[in-house]
C-alpha cells in the first residue's frame, strides 16, 4: 500500500496537518469562548482560515455552537444577506422543517424563498425581496441572536474573507448598520478575518470607521522556523523517511515561513524524495513549485505598470527601505520620490506589498524568490 503524503496545501489544513500555533490558539478559543468579538490580521497565506477552523473544531461545550461563513462572492449587501442568513439557518439546525420554520418565524417581513439542490439536506439557499424601510436587514442581522436565544445557546460566527464589505456601495453606511446590531447581541461572538491585509487594517483599525475597538484584534505573526523544523522532520519520520535540519531550514527560507507554500513545497520535496532527502531533491522542488506559479506570476507583471514592476524587482534585490534614495531611484528608474509614494500606494491597494513603518514587504514570498530570478538589466 502506497504511503499518503502527509503534507496538506491549497485548502485549510485541519487535523494532524495543522502546525501548532499553541499560543494564538489559545487566545482565540479564550476570546471566542468568553464572548469577545476578535479579528484576525495577517497577510495572505498565513494560516489565518487554518487556525479558526482548528479552534472552533475543538470547541466541544454543549452550549456553543460555531457557524462559518466565507463572503468571498458577495459583492453586494443583498448578496451578504443571503448567504448570512442561509449560513446561519442552515449550521444551527438539523432538519429542513426546522430551517423552514426558523425562517418563517425570524424573518417575518420576507417570506423566504428556500432553494433545494441535489442534496436538501445541505444544500439550499434562501432568497427573498424587501425594501429597506422594513427593517428586513435588522431582522437578518438579529438572526443569530434570536437563533441562540431560542435553543438556550450561544453562537460563535465566523466571518471568513470579511474585508468584501469594503468594497459594496456606500461601505462606511453599511458597516454602521451592521455594527450598530451587533454590538448589543448579548449571545453572539464575531469572529472576523480575510486575506487582505490593509483593507481589514482600514475597517477595524482606523478611528474613523464604524468597527473600531468592536473587539480583540490578534496581528498573527509567522509559524518560527523551529516550529517547522520539528513538524516537517517528524512528518517525514512518521512516513518512513528522513530530512535534515539544514534541508528544513532551506524550505522555509524559500518561502520566507508562508504557511501554505512551507506545505507545498515540503509535499514536493516528499513526493521527489526516497528514504532520504537529498539536497538536490529540495533544489529541485523549489525549482519544480516556482514553475508551476509561473504563469500566474507572469500575469500579474503584465497587469503593471513599468514603474510598479521596477519597484518590485527592486524589492526582490532586498531593498526594503530608502526607495527615494537618488541611486536607488537611478538604478530602478523610479522616475521620482513622488513617484515612489505613488507607486506604494497602489501596490498595497492590488495586495502585492505590506508596508510597515518605513520598510516595505512582498505579500508573496514565492513571487518575490521567482522575481528576483529573472534577468534585469
Amino acid at each position: 500500500m502506497e504511503t499518503e503524503n502527509p503534507f496538506v496545501f491549497g485548502k485549510a489544513v485541519e487535523g494532524s496537518y495543522f502546525t501548532d500555533r499553541e499560543e494564538d490558539a489559545k487566545r482565540l478559543t479564550a476570546n471566542l469562548t468568553h464572548g469577545i468579538n476578535t479579528t484576525l490580521i495577517s497577510p495572505r497565506r498565513w494560516g489565518k482560515t487554518s487556525l479558526v477552523k482548528k479552534v472552533i473544531s475543538e470547541i466541544k461545550r454543549p452550549d456553543i455552537k460555531t457557524v462559518f461563513i466565507d463572503i468571498f462572492q458577495c459583492k453586494t449587501e443583498y448578496e451578504f444577506y443571503r448567504t448570512f442568513s442561509t449560513a446561519v439557518i442552515k449550521q444551527t439546525s438539523s432538519k429542513i422543517e426546522e430551517w423552514v420554520e426558523m425562517a418563517k418565524a425570524f424573518l417575518s417581513h420576507i417570506a423566504p424563498k428556500f432553494s433545494f439542490g441535489t442534496d436538501p439536506l445541505n444544500d439550499f439557499s434562501l432568497s427573498f425581496e424587501w425594501e429597506s424601510k422594513d427593517g428586513t436587514e435588522q431582522e437578518i442581522l438579529q438572526l443569530p441572536e434570536k437563533i441562540a436565544q431560542k435553543k438556550g445557546i450561544r453562537l460563535v460566527v465566523c466571518l471568513d474573507e470579511f474585508q468584501q464589505i469594503s468594497g459594496f456601495a456606500d461601505s462606511a453606511n453599511f458597516q454602521k448598520k451592521i455594527r450598530s446590531v451587533w454590538q448589543h447581541q448579548q449571545n453572539v461572538t464575531y469572529c472576523m478575518f480575510g486575506s487582505k491585509k490593509h483593507l481589514l487594517e482600514n475597517i477595524f483599525n482606523d478611528k474613523s470607521m464604524p468597527f473600531y475597538k468592536f473587539g480583540d484584534i490578534m496581528f498573527l505573526k509567522k509559524i518560527p522556523t523551529e516550529e517547522w523544523i520539528s513538524f516537517i522532520r517528524g512528518k517525514f519520520e512518521s512516513t518512513g523517511k528522513s530530512i535534515s535540519t539544514a534541508q528544513i531550514v532551506k524550505i522555509c527560507e524559500a518561502t520566507e515561513n508562508l504557511s501554505s507554500y512551507v506545505q507545498h513545497l515540503a509535499w514536493i520535496v516528499w513526493y521527489k524524495s526516497d528514504k532520504e532527502v537529498s539536497d538536490k531533491n529540495v533544489e529541485d522542488a523549489i525549482d519544480d513549485l516556482l514553475e508551476q506559479n509561473k504563469a500566474f506570476f507572469q500575469r500579474e507583471c503584465e497587469q503593471l505598470s513599468d514603474f510598479q514592476l521596477n519597484f518590485l524587482r527592486a524589492l526582490s534585490h532586498g531593498i526594503t527601505t530608502g526607495f527615494s534614495r537618488k541611486e536607488v531611484i537611478d538604478k530602478y528608474r523610479l522616475e521620482s520620490s513622488a513617484n515612489v509614494q505613488s507607486i506604494k500606494k497602489a501596490l498595497q491597494k492590488k495586495d502585492l506589498i505590506q508596508i510597515d513603518g518605513q520598510a516595505v514587504s512582498f505579500n508573496d514570498s514565492l513571487f518575490k524568490l521567482w522575481l528576483s530570478r529573472q534577468p534585469y538589466l
